[in-house]
């Protein structure tokens, strides 16, 4: 059986495609298989005798062994994600009642029933800050492969259900999430009933999250070979900034700063730049296990140090984490190494000039 299905796999026509892009090639072929009690369609990212990895119709990211798919076959030559229409009856159905869905050009948002203005909209609108944000530093993004989809619950019970198919435990203060395996938001309408009804406690959340996935779907990060985690929590939380996330209406410096990430930035790290925590950061990910708070505050203001300073190297450093082949492991040789090529070798030198840079940011 296992080689029946790699044989399955190997019968699908691959194309040369950059590894970091975030559609995979146009012209790999796609399988239907059964795979732990459920039928999955989609084309094979990459696989060996032990492991199949597997991009869904609907964007959602599968991994599983040879040995547990059965009743597979070819169904065409080429990948062909869901219709937007598929996916919203597909989302109806998973939802049930007192749910709706609702387009935009980028988005598909359930929401409960009769919110229509006050979720889609708000996706679409941080889409399109994102795009023109990256755009005028040189950044060339890819269009999202899949519509992207949010989840908004109607209220704590049922976001913390979904929280727990996803394997998430949605510990409380936790308002939502990104899921990197189905490619989803899911968040907690905290303007429900039981829940207050202040927008705001949401927003910082929602562009998070947002941004997480945007980058994820439009080339910035690789869903199959994810960067470095403080350039991925850096990103979202400079986005969280009124003068990022709404670049149009607001643009001085201030206004751009993330204030409750430079306190904890001030707090914690301010005047200790001996070039150690940016190293040990880029190399690995383990300083967010150990000190949460001072991770994310690093992590916030070398993300902008670098587009504030030198946006261009920045895209380029992007570009280079993206690139790495999809499920391979990205060594701490080379997470260094994809660092330094772009911005220097001397971390002491690197971390004195971030370190006089935010001693300007007030």
């Amino acid at each position: 059986m296992r080689s029946a299905f790699i044989a399955i796999c190997l019968s699908c026509v691959v194309l040369a495609g950059t590894a970091g892009a975030a559609a995979p090639p146009p012209a790999l072929g796609m399988i239907q298989a059964d795979v732990r009690g459920q039928r999955i369609e989609g084309t094979p990212l990459t696989w060996d005798a032990n492991n199949v990895y597997l991009l869904g119709r609907d964007g959602r990211l599968w991994s599983f062994k040879p040995a547990e798919a059965t009743n597979f076959r070819q169904i065409a030559t080429r990948f062909q994600p869901y219709s937007v229409s598929e996916l919203r009856a597909a989302l109806l159905r998973e939802l049930g009642n007192g749910y709706e869905v609702t387009g935009t050009a980028h988005y598909l948002v359930a929401h409960p029933s009769g919110q229509r203005d006050q979720w889609a909209q708000r996706f679409e609108d941080l889409y399109g800050s994102f795009v023109r944000y990256f755009s005028v530093r040189g950044f060339t993004l890819t269009q999202p492969p899949f519509p992207l989809i949010g989840i908004v619950c109607r209220d704590r019970a049922d976001f913390d259900r979904h929280a727990a198919k996803q394997g998430m435990s949605s510990a409380a203060g936790v308002l939502g999430f990104y899921d990197l395996e189905s490619n989803r938001i899911i968040l907690y309408d905290v303007q429900q009933p039981g829940g207050g009804d202040d927008w705001r406690r949401n927003a910082s959340t929602v562009i998070h999250e947002a941004t997480h996935q945007m980058a994820f779907n439009t080339g910035v990060h690789s869903r199959y070979c994810p960067p470095p985690l403080w350039v991925v929590e850096g990103l979202a939380t400079l986005f969280e900034a009124p003068g990022v996330h709404d670049s149009r209406s607001t643009t001085q410096l201030g206004d751009r700063t993330n204030r409750e990430r430079l306190r904890d930035y001030q707090l914690a790290l301010a005047g200790k730049h001996d070039g150690r925590l940016p190293a040990e950061l880029t190399a690995s990910d383990r300083f967010f296990q150990v000190s949460p708070a001072v991770a994310y505050a690093e992590a916030w203001a070398l993300t902008f140090y670098l587009v504030e300073t030198q946006s261009r190297r920045f895209a380029r450093y992007l570009a280079l984490t993206a690139s790495h082949p999809p499920f391979s492991e990205y060594t701490a040789k080379q997470r260094l190494g994809d660092f330094t090529s772009v911005f220097g070798g001397d971390w002491r030198q690197f971390d004195a000039q971030f370190g006089r840079f935010m001693e300007g940011v007030k």
